[in-house]
């Protein structure tokens, strides 16, 4: 009896041990989520370095576990890092500002993920796109990674040249418009700091 009474304690204490464990785990992983939300920066300095696939797939991953309307997952992310259709996608970028701009607007980053979304799978589609983009830089920066928001996808892709591509990968060129370019990769020189916040940010109503 008093064995039985023994391991009984033991079990007790063992499960309590396992408890506080993964509280303090979950507390942990909750304050790195929010330093990363509070520490990520635009980057706009680039290694040439490519980062390692599994990391840019399990950036692309995040981005598609972004809440969206209904659950009707209008996004869609294009992963460039090949080097030519990167380079192909920047000279259409900077086409924008004129014919003759020769700027990269990519910064030099080495990968380009592009948001676009189905303009008829929800009312949502802007806002669900640009949420894809945001779960895109966060990661990057969970991963070690800088990255920035280009715009100018949604001209790009209007273009006769941007619809060949998406027609070129089996997406209705009719059907999907450009959110925005999450560029990344390894940032060159100092990691930005941050600019104060503006005051009145958030009105309280309590």
């Amino acid at each position: 009896m008093l064995a039985i009474a023994a391991s009984f304690v033991s079990c007790c204490g063992n499960k309590a041990a396992d408890e506080n464990a993964c509280e303090n785990k979950n507390e942990t992983a909750m304050n790195t989520t929010m330093n990363d939300l509070l520490t990520r920066r635009s980057v706009r300095s680039y290694t040439d370095e490519v980062p390692p696939m599994e990391v840019i797939e399990e950036i692309c991953k995040a981005g598609t576990y972004a809440p969206t309307g209904m659950n009707r997952q209008a996004p869609i992310i294009i992963a460039v890092t090949n080097r030519e259709v990167r380079d192909r996608l920047s000279k259409l970028n900077a086409s924008v500002f004129g014919p003759d701009n020769d700027s990269d607007p990519f910064y030099g980053a080495p990968v380009v993920l592009v948001v676009l979304a189905d303009t008829t799978a929800a009312f949502t589609w802007k806002e669900d796109g640009s949420l894809v983009m945001g779960n895109l830089l966060n990661a990057c920066h969970a991963k070690g990674l800088g990255s920035c928001w280009i715009h100018r996808a949604k001209e790009v892709f209007e273009m006769e040249e941007g619809k060949a591509i998406l027609r070129d990968l089996g997406i209705d060129d009719t059907k999907y418009v450009g959110i925005g370019n999450c560029i990344l990769g390894y940032t060159a020189g100092d990691y930005p700091e941050a600019r104060p916040r503006k005051e009145n940010y958030v009105y309280w109503i309590k």
